[in-house]
């Protein structure tokens, strides 16, 4: 009996922005209002990395505010985003392990967390 296909990975790997709060232990520096995390997660569609993405952080004691998605790696390409090779070896690395890689994490001080349309003169 021959041994059947392994089908192909329907997994992809999406960036995410996460906006997080403070929680304690969350690694945060002691004076941080929150902080923004740049996320490669696999996933069947974006909506799953999203899920699993918010699990392990709240597992990692971060308290997740706002996932902002920003698609797949064809889908940056195809909306003209500059991508790195350091960039796209953490999406393959994430897609390799089916896993949630931390690319970034910058802390945020004193209000630095206003929203990104909010224009500073």
């Amino acid at each position: 009996m021959e041994k059947p296909r392994k089908k192909p990975s329907r997994q992809q790997v999406y960036t995410l922005l996460v906006q997080v709060g403070r929680k304690d232990g969350d690694g945060l520096p002691e004076e941080a209002t929150g902080g923004a995390l740049m996320i490669y997660a696999s996933g069947v569609d974006e909506a799953e990395a999203v899920r699993e993405t918010v699990a392990i952080l709240k597992q990692a004691d971060l308290a997740p505010l706002d996932v902002t998605g920003y698609g797949t790696l064809s889908e940056r390409e195809a909306q003209g985003h500059d991508i790195h090779d350091d960039e796209r070896a953490l999406m393959q690395r994430a897609l390799d392990e089916n896993s949630v890689v931390v690319a970034q994490m910058t802390p945020f001080f004193n209000g630095e967390e206003s929203t990104s349309d909010e224009v500073e003169h």
